[in-house]
Parts: C-alpha cells; sequence; structure tokens
C-alpha cells in the first residue's frame, strides 16, 4: 500500500527526526569517534591549511612582524597632500619617521625654501595634532623640519685642500 505525499512537510520532518536519532545512538556507542586517529589529517572545518584570502595573511604578517605603526604612517606620506593641504604640499614632504624609545614618534619633514621652512615650524604643534588624529594619539611627538641645503664644497673643481671652504673665495 503506498501513501499519498503530506503536503505540510510533517512526514518529512519525522524522517529526518528519526534519521538523525539514529546517527546520536551510533556515536554513543562508539566514544572514539570524534578523535581523529591522524592529527594532520584536514577536517571539515577551517584551519591554516587552508586557501587564505591575501588580505588576512598580510595583516597577519604585519601583526607578527611589528609593522602596524610603520604602515599607518607611511599611509600620511601618500595621502600627505590631504592632511596639510595642497599649498604646504607643494613646498613641504614628510621624508622619514623614526619612532624613539624616550621621545616616541619623530617625523621628518623637508622645505624647499627658508620661508617655508620656518613657517612649517610654527605650525608643528597644529600637524602633530592632525598627525595624530589620523594615525591614533601620540604615534607622532615632534615634527623635525628641515629646509634647504646649500651647495657642499668639500669635492669638486671649487674644493681646496686644507682649505676654510667657501669663505676664502668670497672677499
Amino acid at each position: 500500500m503506498t501513501r499519498e505525499h503530506d503536503e505540510s512537510g510533517l512526514d518529512l520532518a519525522r524522517s529526518i527526526a528519526r534519521s538523525l536519532s539514529r546517527g546520536r545512538q551510533r556515536r554513543r556507542s562508539r566514544p572514539d569517534r570524534g578523535k581523529r586517529a591522524d592529527p594532520t589529517a584536514s577536517g571539515s572545518h577551517p584551519d591554516d591549511r587552508d586557501p587564505q584570502t591575501l588580505d588576512a595573511t598580510i595583516g597577519r604578517l604585519v601583526n607578527e612582524q611589528g609593522w602596524s605603526d610603520d604602515l599607518r604612517v607611511h599611509g600620511v606620506f601618500s595621502r600627505w597632500d590631504l592632511i596639510v593641504g595642497h599649498d604646504v604640499a607643494q613646498h613641504v614632504r614628510p621624508t622619514g619617521f623614526h619612532q624613539d624609545a624616550e621621545a616616541g614618534g619623530r617625523l621628518l619633514v623637508q622645505a624647499d625654501s627658508t620661508a617655508w621652512a620656518t613657517q612649517t615650524r610654527m605650525l608643528a604643534s597644529t600637524l602633530v595634532r592632525r598627525l595624530n588624529e589620523e594615525l591614533g594619539e601620540g604615534t607622532v611627538r615632534v615634527v623635525e623640519v628641515v629646509g634647504p641645503t646649500g651647495p657642499s664644497w668639500k669635492r669638486g673643481r671649487f674644493s681646496v685642500r686644507g682649505g676654510r671652504g667657501p669663505r676664502d673665495t668670497y672677499g
């Protein structure tokens, strides 16, 4: 005798429940079933041997190496124009970042003229505040401004061995 299909799905739910209860009874009778014989065998759950996304892998590498502060600071280098403004960014550019144990973070910037170097030194506290808003409090403690460098007379055709430098030739 063939039974009609129950439209409500109750017969399907009962058969699933019966099969699950049979499975539980079998597992109870074999307590060692949960232990794997080979610990290197892969299961159905994700583990370190599964394919990983590049973002997760690089993030883990950055955290393990302690590079997160350096990456954030060098990210400022690429967004310098947005952080300090277009006018300042045309004349002042970041050249380095040094993490000191006693002084904290020290950002080195170079100006293309002495006027811009002076202006940047006056704006240093505002610049430190703005950078710490971007990077996190206490990341940058000091902004060291370097002006343009003059020509060196130590080498080249205008150098004189034992001379006092450019003072000898100008007067």
